[in-house]
């Protein structure tokens, strides 16, 4: 069978000494400067000739613009063509988006804190970046030592470094690897998710919501409370900002490490999972349910059943979400009902069950 390779993220913990962050911070902002101009000459270009500004074009400039800011220079060459790539891109996303009749926002101007990561496009020895001596070595930067906390499967194709908010640096790697396939499974569930409980399954089986967020809720509110008693531009507003970004980061591993957990259970347990095809960023708007909604993470355990089940040999299917919480899955009559009630009885079959069970049945029935 053939067995194509993907590309795959790896996230690692480095740690840079004082001098290689301010260096790598100091990049940053050059990098959002380039990322700034590049857009702006891509505007007035087109103001001007009626005429897209290429990126092959726009290399072409960053040539100049190197004699005539020095500071350019400093920074490698790959991470400053990649800007380049990443502008491309913005314009790419936003006439995708025109094409298919939504109304987008312009591509924006990156503001301060809002560019946070750079991008070495090769990886290897003699590349923009490579392990050595059981570090990573970053052209022009240096060793830098890196928390290799599992083993990496594939080939690296690309590094990207990364600052979080809570101001920890992390190398994510592009891994060029083959998929591990299951074994053949032919089991079939529909997959109802939910707020009380993250998901409830065709046979019954409920997932539970640890709801990080809820758990967490007086400690983000007394950091808030913290933060903003502190004055601005003081060491001690910076003290607080990194406290609460630090439980947010911890609210949001947790999430993660939860929905892949139950991405790969549910991939590893079922050939077929139907799921509903839901408009999330229509439900947030939804102020009464937002929260909790982004709490659960749906969208993000649908991202990784996603890709997921595709690597691994797998089907996850979406169907329509309409009427699915109110259909019957024995007889197929729609039995009307309201979010408070939370159990299905229908008056044409007898058909008692949990309101979720029966929609997860629902959406199982609708892929044949």
């Amino acid at each position: 069978m053939y067995n194509p390779k993907e590309h795959r993220n790896y996230k690692f913990r480095i740690y840079p000494t004082k001098t290689q962050a301010e260096t790598l911070t100091n990049w940053l902002t050059l990098c959002r400067l380039c990322y700034n101009a590049a857009l702006a000459d891509r505007k007035n270009h087109y103001l001007r000739n009626k005429a897209s500004l290429t990126r092959t074009k726009q290399q072409t400039i960053l040539k100049l613009d190197k004699d005539k800011h020095p500071q350019l220079k400093e920074v490698h060459s790959q991470v400053l063509q990649e800007v380049l790539l990443r502008v491309e891109k913005a314009y790419q996303a936003f006439f995708r988006r025109v094409k298919a009749g939504e109304n987008p926002g312009y591509p924006r101007y990156k503001g301060m804190g809002q560019y946070n990561s750079l991008t070495y496009t090769q990886f290897g020895e003699g590349l923009g970046a490579c392990f050595k001596e059981e570090k990573l070595a970053l052209a022009k930067i240096g060793l830098v030592k890196i928390k290799l906390h599992r083993e990496i499967p594939g080939k690296v194709k690309t590094c990207i470094i990364k600052r979080e908010t809570t101001g920890k640096w992390y190398a994510v790697l592009s891994v060029e690897e083959y998929p591990v396939l299951y074994s053949p499974n032919w089991k079939k569930t529909g997959l109802d998710v939910g707020i009380e409980k993250l998901a409830t399954l065709s046979d019954g089986e409920q997932i539970p919501n640890p709801k990080p967020i809820q758990k967490s809720e007086k400690k983000v509110k007394c950091a808030q409370r913290d933060l903003s008693r502190k004055k601005k531009g003081s060491k001690n507003r910076d003290k607080a900002r990194q406290r609460l970004a630090k439980i947010h980061e911890r609210i949001r591993h947790q999430r993660q490490d939860y929905l892949h957990k139950t991405a790969n259970y549910l991939v590893w347990k079922y050939g077929k999972i139907v799921a509903e095809d839901l408009q999330i960023q229509n439900m947030l708007k939804n102020h009464h349910l937002a929260k909790s909604i982004a709490d659960a993470g749906w969208g993000y355990l649908f991202s990784m059943l996603s890709y997921k089940a595709e690597s691994a040999g797998r089907e996850f299917i979406r169907v329509i979400a309409h009427g699915s919480s109110q259909e019957c899955s024995q007889c197929g009559a729609i039995v009307k009902k309201d979010l408070a009630e939370r159990v299905h009885r229908c008056p044409h079959c007898g058909l008692v069950l949990d309101r979720d069970h029966n929609a997860a049945k629902v959406l199982e029935k609708r892929v044949s």
